[in-house]
């Protein structure tokens, strides 16, 4: 039987990319607004979506309900973020930013943007290539559209 050498399995590298590009990405929001990856995830669902329920963000997010749920009473202890009942479902809740939630998301998004334009730009030419390959790669794993449309 031949060996697996992890180092070069597909899923392998995209998990230690995804890990240490995450960890990396967490320098623009951490340090000035002391959030936590979940917690940045869900801020950043709900200033791009604006409404939606725990559930949907942890879908969209690829975050299990626990850490849905931690980061959601995070951000809710920070009165960045509130919630209301679900006019579809009384036994969930609809959360969205508050002001102050909407205020912070507003400055990491810039910081947000160039850190990801830097990194387009280390690759040069090839960023179009990888672009084109993640796409594929999300078909390939189905996963849900960007545009938010399953978000309940």
């Amino acid at each position: 039987m031949a060996k697996l050498q992890l180092e070069a399995f597909l899923p392998y590298r995209l998990n230690r990319i995804a890990a240490a590009v995450s960890q990396d990405f967490r320098s623009v929001y951490g340090p000035h607004h002391d959030l936590t990856i979940p917690e940045w995830r869900v801020l950043a669902t709900l200033g791009q979506f604006e409404a939606m329920s725990a559930k949907a963000i942890g879908r969209h997010s690829a975050m299990h309900k626990t850490k849905v749920s931690r980061a959601v009473r995070a951000l809710e202890e920070r009165r960045w973020l509130r919630r209301r009942p679900s006019d579809e479902d009384r036994r969930e809740e609809i959360l969205t930013l508050t002001s102050q939630g909407e205020k912070a998301y507003r400055q990491i998004v810039p910081k947000a943007l160039a850190f990801e334009r830097r990194l387009l730009d280390q690759l040069g030419p090839k960023a179009g290539l990888l672009l084109e390959a993640l796409e594929h790669l999300e078909i390939i794993a189905k996963i849900a559209a960007r545009d938010g449309s399953d978000q309940t």
